[in-house]
């Protein structure tokens, strides 16, 4: 949650500020704000283009900071918004992540003369920081933090030293490019690629100071640290739209190179097995495990929960899958001969960190199944498997959830394998994971049909999501996707539990979506329709292809190709994502940034 950029370096810097913001707006838009010593800051409420249209000429200065907000602590409004200064208002803060001592840290402040104008916590540490500050602004960032409780993601400068950025993390992203030109300092290396791939990686408890020729990284408490650049996989054209409208329908028709991506190097149909280089020196203890924990949040967490059938179905592993904002909190009991797998797509999502910690504590062996090189997720868990579907910038998971079911299909067939999955069923999984991509590739070649029932839908001010089995995470995730993209009031429920509740609320202005692919379930979700139908709501199936029965109890049908039934939800997702992605244009909203949310949940 929300963005920040910082250049020293040659150049003018607030026009890199300001492009850097822009790349970075996914993640946070409710306001925004630039700094370079020896100007006031510029701050505005809104999109990135509401700051530009401030910034009528470059401000003068060859260093800076800059912020995107995604509100906590306060409204959206301008005098919220980063950057904030301190005292004297020679020292300037951006800051992510929540300060949760910062009420006491103010009474504090107050007692010594020292107020605060805005509502928000980051105020709070520009001050704190400022009431320190004697000249060494890295000296007093390290005394300032040693008061703090809580997570930040923090770069400040003084005007006295306006060569000279500091930064600090402890449970918010900082990232810092080192380039030809200058260096860079960012909460998302995705803002850094058109820049440099040089990247250096702060962890929890670091901090640094970054020059034009140089940067110095050390612990808060003042070790010295010697840390290497490491190269950025991603390129800067993997975060431009290339001619797409917008970048969630862009990253929808990415799904065939997602797939591929993520499959390359890594599957053996002639064998019927997978080969997963992050996990092969602890594939015997999966093989071994009594049981295997999946966590993650939102999205992701449904990824998990299609995993857990197929390793349960395919695999033989028995499998339990949490939300990272419970898992963290309940009592989880010690069982040494179990594991647990993190799934997130940015690698820093907060609950989902605390939980790998958690299991770390317990003694229990941890995976990552995470789609960033280089996050913490990345690099706290013991072993695990990179998505590889390149940066994704909707705030809407779409791709990086693709790559996600994929791996646990990956996953599915390595441990399967291993566990008397027959080579017979092995190499057909194996084969027709490896024809996806072109399956799916001739599917988005018209997708008109799909268009044209969104204009239908886009009417109506709720949606119910059926599904079983396989299908049955993949009817919440569609109706995520809708609440998330469209605003729709939409919920969703396995298809056995209608009866159990549900349905009282249907009727002809509660549409439903069936998910009905022709699996060991078809007849029992025809069923269910045929209970929907009874209660006179209208029913948008998704099914297979030549299913001409269920035209007749369906109102309306988006057919999709037959794939194996652990490969069927990949497929049956796609048309959900375009539900809701054309419902969302229809409706005129903003689909890539939709209101309330950012892209990374980085606070708790």
């Amino acid at each position: 949650m929300c963005g920040i950029f910082g250049y020293v370096g040659a150049r003018s810097a607030s026009p890199i500020l300001l492009e850097g913001l822009r790349t970075l707006e996914y993640r946070g838009y409710d306001s925004a704000g630039i700094y370079v010593p020896g100007q006031a800051p510029v701050r505005a409420v809104g999109p990135i283009d509401n700051l530009a249209a401030k910034l009528t000429a470059p401000l003068p200065g060859s260093a800076g900071i800059a912020h995107t907000r995604w509100a906590t602590h306060g409204a959206p409004t301008e005098l919220n918004a980063h950057p904030h200064l301190d005292m004297s208002g020679t020292v300037a803060i951006v800051h992510n992540g929540i300060i949760e001592n910062y009420r006491e840290l103010k009474e504090g402040l107050i007692m010594q003369g020292i107020t605060c104008t805005s509502d928000t916590d980051t105020e709070v540490l520009a001050k704190l920081i400022g009431s320190v500050y004697r000249g060494d602004l890295l000296a007093a960032v390290r005394e300032a933090l040693s008061f703090v409780r809580g997570t930040y993601g923090l770069v400040a400068m003084s005007e006295r030293r306006p060569g000279e950025i500091v930064t600090a993390r402890m449970g918010s992203p900082i990232v810092i490019g080192i380039a030809a030109d200058g260096n860079l300092i960012s909460s998302d290396p995705s803002a850094l690629l058109a820049h440099t791939k040089d990247v250096i990686y702060l962890e929890d408890g670091e901090c640094a100071v970054v020059t034009k020729d140089s940067y110095e990284v050390m612990t808060i408490s003042g070790k010295k640290l010697n840390k290497s650049p490491e190269t950025v996989e991603w390129d800067v054209e993997s975060v431009q739209k290339q001619g797409y409208e917008h970048f969630m329908l862009k990253e929808i028709f990415e799904a065939p190179s997602v797939i591929e991506n993520t499959i390359r190097g890594r599957l053996m149909p002639e064998k019927g097995r997978a080969k997963l280089g992050g996990v092969e020196r602890v594939l015997d203890t999966l093989v071994d495990l009594d049981r295997l924990t999946i966590v993650g949040c939102g999205s992701a967490y449904y990824a998990g929960q299609v995993g857990r059938y197929m390793f349960e179905e395919y695999a033989g592993l028995p499998t339990e899958v949490e939300l990272g904002s419970e898992y963290r909190y309940k009592r989880n009991l010690p069982d040494k001969n179990s594991a647990v797998i993190a799934v997130t797509q940015s690698g820093e999502t907060a609950d989902t960190l605390a939980s790998v910690r958690e299991a770390k504590s317990l003694g229990l062996l941890t995976l990552g199944v995470v789609n960033v090189v280089g996050s913490t997720i990345a690099r706290e868990t013991d072993a695990g498997v990179y998505n590889h579907a390149g940066p994704e910038v909707a705030v809407a998971s779409t791709k990086a959830f693709i790559s996600q079911l994929t791996v646990f299909v990956l996953l599915t067939l390595l441990i399967g394998r291993e566990k008397g999955l027959s080579a017979e069923e092995g190499k057909r999984i194996a084969a027709e994971l490896a024809a996806l991509p072109g399956v799916l590739e001739q599917y988005l070649k018209n997708t008109d049909n799909i268009a044209t029932v969104a204009k239908k839908y886009a009417a109506y001010r709720d949606a119910m999501f059926i599904g079983r089995k396989f299908h049955t995470p993949i009817a919440y995730e569609g109706s995520l996707k809708l609440k998330e993209v469209t605003y729709t009031h939409a919920e969703a429920y396995a298809g056995g539990e209608l009866k159990h509740g549900s349905i009282a609320m249907l009727d002809e202005q509660f549409p439903v979506i069936a998910l009905v692919p022709k699996d060991d379930v078809y007849e029992k979700m025809v069923s269910n329709i045929e209970e929907v139908r009874a209660r006179k709501a209208p029913v948008l199936a998704i099914a297979t292809e030549g299913d001409m029965h269920i035209k007749a109890v369906a109102d309306d049908v988006l057919f999709i190709p037959k794939m194996h039934p652990i490969l069927q939800p990949i497929v049956t997702t796609i048309p959900l994502q375009l539900l809701a992605y054309y419902i969302g244009v229809e409706k005129g909203l903003n689909v890539d940034r939709p209101r309330n949310l950012a892209k990374s949940v980085t606070v708790e």
